[in-house]
């Protein structure tokens, strides 16, 4: 299981902007095969930066939802509305507790 997270300073004044983009590219990335998770979030201490927590069954699975054409869609879109670059980290998963 890979797990990626993704951090996004929103511009002030489009956090509303980013998000009606990010909630259309959850509906389709909900569809894709091998997504386990997809869960867009606000960090509490800071409102304008979005986390995006996302799982995959694999390497396969992350590489298709990159390869995209929405997904490339969104992150044009998103280049007006980021303020600055998001930071984005992998991870490979060890251990889990349900």
């Amino acid at each position: 299981m890979l797990t990626v997270i993704a951090t996004m300073p929103i511009k002030e004044g489009k956090m509303d902007e980013a998000l009606q983009e990010i909630r259309g590219l959850l509906v389709k990335v909900a569809k894709e095969q091998g997504t386990v998770l997809y869960s867009l979030n606000v960090d509490k201490a800071n409102p304008n930066t979005l986390v995006v927590v996302e799982q995959y069954t694999d390497q396969a699975a992350l590489d298709f939802h990159s390869s995209t054409p929405y997904f490339k869609e969104f992150f044009t879109k998103a280049s007006g509305l980021l303020g600055g670059a998001p930071e984005i980290v992998t991870f490979q998963e060890i251990a889990r507790a349900r």
